[in-house]
């Protein structure tokens, strides 16, 4: 059996870091995944997923990765059924990110950062734009 799911969107809020009874790290966020037909309908042009991820892969995500930023995300589908408060059955669909990747800048004036350190240089690394692979030292 396979359960494999690659999706490339941009994130729709903030992700907010929690952490459960048993100590493990998670967060929650969704992103929109563009059509790559523009319904003619009036219908939104980009269908929404809920993403769920674990430790490491989640702590990234709330200190380095902000609202609007593009990211890849490779994970698989689950399935729950919870009682929601009115006592209806639920059911909902959500990925279970493996991998989530920045795929765009973060802003230099701080909006959709996600994290503190966006738009400031962490380490002694050149900016983008001065490095030059192939020039002499």
């Amino acid at each position: 059996m396979i359960n494999r799911v690659v999706l490339v969107g941009r994130l729709t809020r903030d992700a907010e870091l929690r952490v459960t009874t048993t100590g493990r790290k998670v967060c929650e966020f969704s992103i929109a995944v563009q059509k790559r037909i523009k319904p003619q309908d009036g219908s939104p042009d980009a269908d929404f997923f809920r993403v769920v991820a674990w430790e490491k892969t989640a702590e990234f995500i709330t200190n380095y990765v902000g609202k609007g930023r593009l990211v890849a995300i490779d994970g698989r589908l689950q399935s729950r059924k919870y009682t929601a408060s009115d006592g209806t059955n639920r059911e909902i669909i959500e990925i279970i990110a493996d991998s989530v990747q920045p795929l765009d800048r973060a802003r230099e004036d701080g909006a959709s950062s996600g994290g503190e350190l966006a738009g400031a240089a962490v380490g002694a690394a050149p900016e983008v734009d001065e490095y030059d692979p192939f020039a002499d030292n």
